[in-house]
This record gives structure tokens, C-alpha cells and sequence, in this order.
């Protein structure tokens, strides 16, 4: 079969093709550009979840290339406000352009993906067996035409994809402005992220710090509206001059420097961008063979929330559903019992996407910086900011309704229906963090776990190569491997492992939350949970694996009517 062919060599493209590689899914990544990774002051904050992706893409320096915060504190004025402990989950907080060499460095470990630079995307056809796209190499004019079974665009907030595919963009094109800078430089609260409202210096109604490696800082100012909003999306980090050049931009960092220091300690101004936040959700994920993710289907960054982490967990449900479309022989005609698998991609992720924008539309009004009158009226009708505080904390730490992990529909096979809309549970709680953890759709905790061969490991190592079943056993880590791996259930177990209609690997773990003794779970690569069933049942274990493959009949390859 032809490979997949991915458009965009940012981190995205570049995660989705080293996930579909460990699936033995041949790629071919079309990269517009040459190939360099200039430094710059974009960033992403990683959680647990997208950390070990990297990791399991083979970018396994990601915690070395990053900066790991022990706290972030909010201050309101001269008064710290909220303080979040993070020494049991430190936030990695990575350079943008590390994050891509990293995943660059980790592809010549596989010949199964071939990065093409200069190769501009102009011309997109599909038809019953693939994709056939034509690029222009921008330098000499030579064009190419390629060949693939499926496509993902991963080419940013300017799409050619979604261009070609005629899908709408929609959403708000300016919530915030920023100005962004990084600084080498010694603050005075080492390892602590901060974001200060309303400081006690003049010019500033919000700034931030954030740690990054090698005494590296990202500073952070929110703008003033007043600069029209633009009318096609934009880079999310594209420069204005005369916001964040010259004189503008040096008395911002040195008032804000001053500010907390006390005075003006010594500094090197080494980047600056500045940025509009904008708020978009494609009208479709998905069109027929044609797929779209990252940047080019979605954007928000209002709250300090990270775009780019929800983009690689779009390249992680996405992979292993292309993986298993790519190897299962096609059949004709489509809408297998259970929905679509290929359709469960935009099911998902674009519910999930749009479930955080709700929170920002709800939430927005709350967090703006006021003074004066409009400060008090809002702290009578809706409470002081110190009760909201929490929600700045979600987003710039990617956590709770902002930033963590989704729950998907309960739906395993992920069927347009329910999503769980994220409302807020508490101080900065969201409800996918209040359902249980076995309930369908939840991403699984890491846990440790034993193989077969008896090695030890953790729950989140072993996912996305195989959708995994994994049994409740306690006393698996007191006895002995050689005691238990060939009695009890294990030997049922690996029997209906291997009769399951997708890959699976049997695992087995003291103690799973809220689960009973000999519950078996079966997770999806992703380590999203399927469902569960108690004890060894072969026909609900085959009913949930048929359901997460969209169906018990063979796999469509064939694409379906493009909506």
C-alpha cells in the first residue's frame, strides 16, 4: 500500500510520522520549508501525558532539553494571590525549536519516514484508492507529484491543506495580543513560574515569567486591544513591528525586570515576537482520505493554554487509527455497527477542542484585567479574582479544563454523540477529572505494570505500539513471575489476546483505582480506556475491540463521502 503522506514537518507532522513508523506505517513528510530549526521564543509547557508521547517516539530527552518547574504563583499587585506546588509533577517547560530537533534526531532512527524539504503543497487530488498531491519546490519551480493512501495536514494556521480541501475556519481572530521576549537573566525566585496582574510598576496590566533551560526566562506581557483584527488566520507567533522592537520593547523588559528584582539586574534581550491568541476550530477534521491536525484544525492560546500540546495528542489518536486502517485488507462500502474508526478522529479531538473553547468563551469575562469601578462591580456579581485565580493556573500549566488530559465520548469506538462537556468541578477542576478511572474514554493512570516475560515497566512505556489488555491481579508483585504467569487467567487471557481483532499485549498490575481483583481493562495505543470487563471475557473483550476498530467487519479502506 502507499504511504501516508503528512504536510508539515513542524512538531506534529513530525510526532505523527515517528508514531505511525512504530506501527509499521511508511510516511512521507513534505516539509515547505528547508529543514532548520532556528532558535526563536515560541514554547510549549508539557504534561505527563504528551511528555511520555515524546518519549515514546523516541525523543527521550525531552525532560533535558526542558525546564522543570517546582512552582507557579499568581501575584495581584504587591500580593501573591495563589501558589501551586508542583515537586510531585513538575511542569517540563520546552523551547519550541528543541522540541523540534529532538523529534528531527529521533527519525533517523527509522527508514520508514522520509522527509522531503521544499516541497510546497499545490495541488490536492483523492479519489476510491488515495491521495495524490503535487508540490513546487519554492527556490527552482520543479514540481512533483506524490502518491499516498492517506493525508494529514500539519501545516499550520495558513493550511494549504485545509485550503485545498475547501473546509472552514472559524472562530475568533483576536482574544489576546502578547508580546513575547526571552531574557538570560537571574530573577529572584529561581524555578518558579509567575504571573503577575496589575504589578505595582506603571505600563503593564499583566506579565509573566516562565523558567526555560540554561538561565533562559520567557517574559510575557498582555497588550492593550486597539490593532485591528485580521481577517485570515495568522501565525500564532508572527512579529508586528513597532510592538516588540526598539525602544517599545526595552523599557517593557526593563520596568518589568526592575519590578521584581528591585532593580535592574544585568540581562541579554536574545528573542522577541509578539502574538495574537486566537480562538478556531476547523468545520471538519476529516475529508474523505484527508485528514487535518495541529495548528491547521485548531487554534487557542487565550490563558496560556497550549495549542501544541493538544496538536501531538491529535497526532496520537490519529496514529493508530490510520495504522489500522493502513494494514487491515480494505472492504467495500462503509459504516460499520459502532460508527466509523477514521471518523472517530474528529469525534474526539475536535470535541475535545471545542470543549475547551466553551471554557474560555465562559470563563474569559472572569479573568480579564479590570480596574477601578468595572473591578468592583465584577467582584460583587461573580467573586474576587483570588476565587477565579485557579483558572489562570489550568492554562498556563496545562492542567484541568485548559489544559489536561480529555475524557472521550463514552462511546469506545468514538461515534459523533455525548462529549463531556469540561465544567468547571471545583477550584480548577474539570469533569473528565472527576470521572472514575474506569470509565470509558479516561486516559489511564501510570501505573506499574509486569509483561509476560516477567519484566517490570510502566503502564504509560507500553502504550502506543499495540492496544493493550491489562488484568487486575494483586499479589503479582509478591510471587514470583514463573508462579503465577502460567496460572489463574493468564493463559485464557493470552488466548483471547491473540484472537482479538487489533494487535494487543497482556499486562498485569498489582492495583488499578476503583477496579476490582481480576477486572481485565482494555486500553487503546493511545491509553485512552476501551472498557472493562470482569474477568476473562472473550466475547465482551472481542465486542470492546470490534467497537474501538469502528465495527466487526472488515476495515473501509475506501474513503467515505466527504461531508
Amino acid at each position: 500500500m502507499d504511504p501516508v503522506i503528512v504536510v508539515g514537518a513542524g512538531p506534529v507532522g513530525l510526532a505523527l510520522a515517528l508514531a505511525l513508523a512504530r506501527h509499521d506505517v511508511p510516511t512521507i513528510v513534505l516539509d515547505e520549508g528547508t529543514g532548520l530549526c532556528p532558535e526563536g521564543p515560541r514554547s510549549v509547557v508539557l504534561g505527563s501525558d504528551t511528555a511520555a508521547f515524546l518519549a515514546r517516539l523516541g525523543y527521550t530527552r525531552a525532560a533535558s532539553d526542558a525546564a522543570q518547574w517546582d512552582s507557579f504563583a499568581i501575584w495581584r499587585r504587591r500580593q501573591e494571590v495563589l501558589r501551586v506546588g508542583l515537586a510531585a509533577s513538575p511542569a517540563l517547560h520546552l523551547p519550541q525549536h528543541r522540541l523540534q530537533r529532538g523529534l528531527r534526531d529521533a527519525l533517523t532512527g527509522t527508514p520508514l519516514v522520509r522527509l522531503t524539504p521544499l516541497s510546497r503543497v499545490v495541488e490536492l487530488e483523492q479519489d476510491h484508492d488515495g491521495v495524490s498531491v503535487r508540490t513546487r519546490n519554492p527556490q527552482d519551480g520543479t514540481e512533483t507529484w506524490w502518491r499516498g493512501s492517506h493525508l494529514v495536514g500539519c501545516d499550520g494556521a495558513r493550511s494549504a491543506v485545509r485550503k485545498l480541501l475547501k473546509i472552514r475556519f472559524p472562530g475568533r481572530p483576536a482574544v489576546d495580543r502578547h508580546a513575547v521576549a526571552t531574557v538570560r537573566v537571574d530573577l529572584p525566585f529561581p524555578g518558579e513560574a509567575r504571573l503577575h496582574r496589575e504589578p505595582p510598576w506603571r505600563g503593564d496590566r499583566e506579565a509573566s515569567a516562565r523558567p526555560l533551560p540554561d538561565g533562559l526566562w520567557r517574559l510575557d506581557w498582555r497588550l492593550p486591544p486597539g490593532r485591528p483584527a485580521p481577517t485570515e488566520p495568522v501565525d500564532p507567533h508572527a512579529t508586528w513591528p513597532g510592538i516588540v522592537t526598539g525602544d517599545t520593547l526595552l523599557s517593557r523588559v526593563q520596568a518589568t525586570l526592575t519590578g521584581w528584582c528591585g532593580e535592574l539586574p544585568r540581562y541579554d534581550l536574545l528573542a522577541a515576537a509578539d502574538h495574537t491568541a486566537q480562538q478556531r476550530l476547523a468545520a471538519r477534521f476529516r475529508s474523505g482520505r484527508c485528514f487535518l491536525a495541529g495548528d491547521a484544525a485548531h487554534l487557542h492560546g487565550a490563558l496560556g493554554m497550549q495549542n501544541l500540546a493538544d496538536g501531538l495528542r491529535d497526532a496520537d489518536n490519529l496514529a493508530w487509527r490510520l495504522a489500522l486502517a493502513w494494514h487491515l485488507p480494505p472492504a467495500a462500502g462503509s459504516g460499520q455497527p459502532g460508527g466509523s474508526l477514521l471518523d472517530g478522529y474528529e469525534a474526539e479531538r475536535r470535541g475535545a477542542v471545542g470543549a475547551r473553547l466553551r471554557a474560555v468563551d465562559q470563563t474569559m469575562p472572569l479573568l480579564r484585567p479590570l480596574r477601578g469601578w468595572q473591578q468592583t462591580r465584577r467582584s460583587l456579581l461573580t467573586g474576587s479574582f483570588r476565587k477565579h485565580a485557579p483558572l489562570l493556573a489550568d492554562g498556563q500549566l496545562g492542567t484541568g479544563r485548559f489544559g489536561g488530559a480529555p475524557a472521550y465520548p463514552a462511546a469506545p469506538s468514538g461515534v459523533p454523540g455525548r462529549v463531556p462537556v469540561q465544567r468547571g468541578g471545583g477550584r480548577g477542576t474539570s469533569l473528565t477529572e472527576l470521572l472514575p478511572a474506569t470509565a470509558p474514554g479516561v486516559l489511564v493512570p501510570d501505573l506499574p505494570v509486569l509483561a509476560m516475560d516477567g519484566a517490570a515497566d510502566q503502564l504509560h512505556a507500553r502504550l502506543g505500539a499495540t492496544f493493550l489488555l491489562l488484568l487486575v491481579a494483586p499479589g503479582t508483585a509478591v510471587w514470583s513471575a514463573q508462579h503465577w504467569l502460567g496460572a489463574g487467567l493468564m493463559p485464557r487471557l493470552a488466548e483471547v489476546a491473540a484472537a482479538l481483532p487489533v494487535p494487543a499485549e497482556v499486562l498485569v498490575t498489582e492495583d488499578y483505582p476503583g477496579a476490582a481483583p481480576h477486572t481485565v481493562l482494555l486500553i487503546r495505543p493511545d491509553g485512552h480506556l476501551v472498557g472493562t470487563t470482569q474477568g476473562c471475557h472473550a466475547e465482551g473483550l472481542q465486542a470492546l475491540a470490534n467497537d474501538a476498530r469502528g465495527g466487526p467487519a472488515p476495515l473501509a479502506g475506501a474513503p467515505e463521502p466527504a461531508a
